[in-house]
């Protein structure tokens, strides 16, 4: 779907580790990573600054088992989100949309270290900036660090991409009679708790004023879809 109208000039997208394995169930579908990247991309040449923030569950999930130490265990999450962030630069790059890659720790060999200032200028000379390594430290989920990231460039909206339509009432892979909400202030989604992300991430943003849509990535048109003012995904608001 082309970008009609743009509505908003810079942007954070938030994409799960998961999306990028595709029906491999792990590791990375080079096949679904392009169609996420040439999406990206045209969002670019349409005039939107876009960022990006990857998780890495589909290369590790270490505190779901508890049998490893909290701080560890996130330690290797972030490692992982780091390699996710390195495939989806290559794969931009292959077809054709510059990138930087920076990281929330030091990785010299790999990545720059998260600046701002590096940051805004790769995206005004429309550049894909790629955070990986989430927030830098455990016990903050890639949803906060999102919000970190898209606080930090100033964003102009998060686009976190799931693989339901919206948000809902309640789980509509289980619950046929669920509801799908078109918006939703964050206060209501902490009072009602919500599973969309974390109440750290929901916190953040609403401080931020910083508006979110949440949405369906299949089809990845939907990217574009939410720039043209599409009706699509959830929208998530301060007030």
């Amino acid at each position: 779907m082309a970008v009609r109208t743009l509505q908003y000039r810079r942007a954070l997208l938030k994409l799960s580790g998961e999306v990028l394995a595709g029906e491999h169930g792990g590791g990375i579908d080079f096949a679904v990573a392009e169609a996420i990247c040439e999406q990206i991309k045209h969002c670019v040449s349409s005039g939107v600054q876009m960022s990006v923030v990857i998780g890495g569950g589909n290369f590790w999930r270490g505190r779901t088992s508890g049998k490893m130490d909290a701080v560890r265990a996130d330690q290797m999450g972030m490692l992982a989100t780091l390699m996710n962030a390195v495939a989806l630069a290559d794969t931009l790059e292959q077809i054709g949309q510059k990138t930087l890659v920076q990281s929330a720790f030091v990785v010299p060999q790999v990545a720059g270290c998260i600046n701002k200032a590096e940051a805004l200028r790769a995206l005004e000379n429309g550049r894909v900036v790629i955070f990986g390594g989430g927030t830098g430290n455990p016990f903050f989920t890639t949803d906060s660090a999102a919000v970190l990231r898209a606080s930090e460039i100033e964003a102009d909206i998060v686009l976190k991409a799931t693989n339901v339509d919206g948000v809902f009432d309640k789980d509509p892979k289980k619950h046929a009679d669920a509801v799908k909400y078109d918006t939703l202030t964050y206060d209501e989604i902490l009072r009602q708790h919500l599973k969309v992300m974390d109440a750290t991430a929901a916190a953040l943003a609403r401080e931020r004023h910083l508006p979110m849509f949440v949405f369906n990535l299949t089809p990845p048109e939907n990217i574009g879809a939410v720039f043209g003012g599409g009706a699509v995904g959830t929208c998530l608001t301060r007030e």
